[in-house]
């Protein structure tokens, strides 16, 4: 059985990092890699800068397991312009998760809410084009460098697993997490990355978190993102 990192040595990262590109404010965009395997998977928190108790959790998970123990490749934020703001979009007000090369891509703004009993009536733009933030390109880059077999990406807070490969992977997290399993979200996600992923036959898989404390979500998912990031998942 794997020796987790002493509770009182969790306070910091130890693992490889490599920098993957830079964000509109020029802050890295950052990645924590595997020292000797190819990374299978790729764990993607806070693409919206408003979820980052998606960061939380997942840097917890990182910051318990030893070097040399790390199977997955982990990017902690891949919006840290709207995390220091607050923000879902990045510092252009873009929401990447619709700025994908897509076949559905659409200039059309969209909509969020940002509580759950609200409209969704807050406007962001999709980008002057696919692919025209530097995030986005620079995380569809480290993908194809990468070429993992399934991406997870988290967000926050419809607690459900959604899938629309309807993978093996996909359902044991549903499992383990013990959220629905949906292969349709109920609503349109144009230049969405999943869509981005699903046209390339690249299994991605979204957790959403549920609505609840960051201890309650520590408590719950940072042992199952710690059998994640150790290959303890089939693919």
């Amino acid at each position: 059985m794997m020796q987790l990192v002493e509770r009182r040595d969790r306070g910091i990262l130890r693992h490889t990092s490599e920098t993957y590109g830079t964000s509109v404010d020029g802050l890295p965009l950052t990645v924590y890699l595997p020292d000797a395997t190819a990374a299978e998977i790729l764990i993607l928190a806070a693409i919206h800068g408003d979820e980052a108790e998606t960061t939380v959790v997942v840097s917890e998970a990182l910051r318990c397991l030893p070097r040399g123990e790390l199977q997955a490749a982990v990017i902690l934020s891949g919006n840290p312009d709207g995390m220091l703001r607050g923000t879902r979009g990045n510092a252009r007000g873009v929401d990447l998760n619709r700025n994908f090369p897509t076949s559905n891509w659409s200039p059309d703004p969209v909509f969020y809410k940002s509580r759950a009993n609200d409209a969704r009536d807050i406007a962001l733009t999709t980008g002057a084009q696919p692919a025209s933030e530097p995030e986005t390109a620079a995380l569809i880059a480290l993908i194809e460098k990468l070429g993992p077999r399934a991406v997870v990406s988290l967000h926050s807070a419809l607690a459900c697993v959604d899938d629309s490969g309807a993978s093996s992977l996909g359902r044991q997290l549903a499992d383990r997490c013990a959220l629905p399993f949906l292969t349709e979200i109920g609503y349109p996600t144009p230049g969405s990355m999943g869509t981005w992923a699903g046209e390339r036959q690249l299994n991605l898989v979204t957790l959403e978190l549920e609505d609840a404390s960051l201890y309650t979500l520590k408590d719950r998912h940072v042992p199952i993102l710690i059998d994640l990031m150790t290959g303890k998942f089939t693919l």
